[in-house]
């Protein structure tokens, strides 16, 4: 399979790295608005190169989409109108209107567009969702997520990114919907500017508190910050009336006790996502190649996306009225 990768950025880099090591590639054609990173990307990695982003449309049976976010919408209508298989990173927009154009052209043309939640992929979070599906948990009562982010985004990324929720928790969002089966109805949210003044400068937050509502009346409660000085800490804890257990607890895990006996974690904490989900991010891929060759279903939809930026609208509406938001009240 020829794939095309639009993007030759961070995310870029490390899908070529996958891509190289997956079967079924037959080759690899990469683009990029600043050119001379694109012609450096396709140098290093051995992929061919396009000049724009038509010319590599007419080249590729697929398309991985990484550039930046504020284009992701149209790349993939243009891919869409190519008839080519689509692969893009979250999100597919930052506001739920350009959203609901891109899901609507994509269901009404029959398209094949899977978006990038790595979580889904992750040996944790699928063996949570087998369990929860199983009845091996028994009835859920309660979800607790942690998203803590190392170190701060730098600040030129603080205005375009959407702000914590839509940029940063909208993967633990995604990562509820997908290991419970249950929407979210219901979101409480709020947030401050405790160590780092950059984001207020941007109506953004370093710090925040979100409870959950879901379908059953179960709750999820999300932690999250732009920074945990001893790691990249992600974790989903699930509490039901037959087990508890918890996503993300390993020896890399940048948390220790404080209970007599107990020792440190022995490895070094995960300083970057890439790390953190390298064996999603390569299942995620693998999919994708079945998915383009029409060997499996959709494992995560452009409706997906639409849900997971509902919830965080949702909390971002909270955050600003200090007041829990129903999330149809943001997609209506």
């Amino acid at each position: 399979m020829r794939i095309g990768l639009i993007g030759t950025g961070r995310i870029g880099t490390l899908h070529a790295e996958i891509l190289a090591g997956l079967s079924g590639v037959q080759s690899v054609t990469v683009t990029d608005l600043d050119s001379k990173r694109a012609e450096a990307f396709a140098t290093t990695y051995g992929h061919g190169l396009a000049s724009n982003v038509d010319d590599l449309l007419g080249l590729v049976d697929a398309v991985i989409i990484t550039a930046a976010t504020s284009a992701h919408a149209e790349l993939i209508g243009r891919s869409v109108k190519a008839g080519l298989p689509v692969f893009c990173e979250k999100p597919i927009a930052l506001d739920l209107e350009s959203t609901q154009l891109i899901v609507s052209q994509v269901e009404e043309s029959g398209a094949v567009v899977q978006m990038g939640f790595q979580r889904r992929f992750d040996p944790g979070y699928t063996r949570a969702q087998e369990m929860v599906a199983s009845g091996a948990l028994g009835t859920l009562y309660v979800v607790r997520m942690a998203g803590h982010d190392p170190e701060p985004p730098h600040e030129e990324y603080i205005p375009v990114s959407g702000g914590l929720f839509r940029d940063f928790s909208v993967h633990d969002f995604d990562a509820l919907r997908f290991v419970t089966g249950q929407e979210v109805v219901e979101v409480y949210a709020d947030g401050s500017v405790i160590a780092f003044p950059v984001f207020e400068k941007y109506g953004d937050i370093d710090t925040g508190v979100l409870t959950l509502r879901l379908e059953s009346g179960a709750l999820g409660i999300l932690s999250v910050t732009r920074h945990d000085p001893l790691g990249y800490d992600i974790r989903m804890e699930l509490f039901g009336s037959r087990d508890s257990v918890v996503v993300g607890w390993d020896d890399r895990m940048p948390l220790r006790s404080l209970e007599p006996g107990m020792p440190a974690p022995p490895g070094p904490a995960y300083t970057r996502f890439q790390d953190r989900f390298l064996l999603a991010y390569q299942r995620e891929l693998a999919a994708f190649l079945d998915v383009a060759r029409g060997e499996r279903a959709n494992p995560c939809t452009p409706q997906d996306a639409l849900e997971a930026l509902a919830i965080a609208v949702a909390a971002d509406l909270s955050r600003a009225e200090h007041r829990p938001v129903r999330v149809e009240e943001v997609k209506s």
